[in-house]
């Protein structure tokens, strides 16, 4: 199993993979993670996101929408 196909299986999502998800720009999401906007992991110098989390924030930015 490549790293890539463990790290979707266990809910851990790359930069691009959560741009696709929130279909919003890569830059989009650097500005947001600059700006502690959205909870987020560096694992070994790279940015990872846990859909379990991205989808729990989503849910707490729609309450006050």
């Amino acid at each position: 199993m490549s790293k890539e196909k463990f790290m979707t299986n266990i809910g851990l999502m790359t930069i691009e993979e959560l741009a696709d998800y929130l279909k919003v720009t890569r830059r989009t999401i650097y500005e947001w993670v600059k700006h502690n906007k959205i909870p987020a992991l560096k694992l070994v110098g790279q940015w990872r996101f846990r859909k379990d989390k991205i989808d729990a924030w989503l849910d707490n930015k729609s309450k006050f929408h």
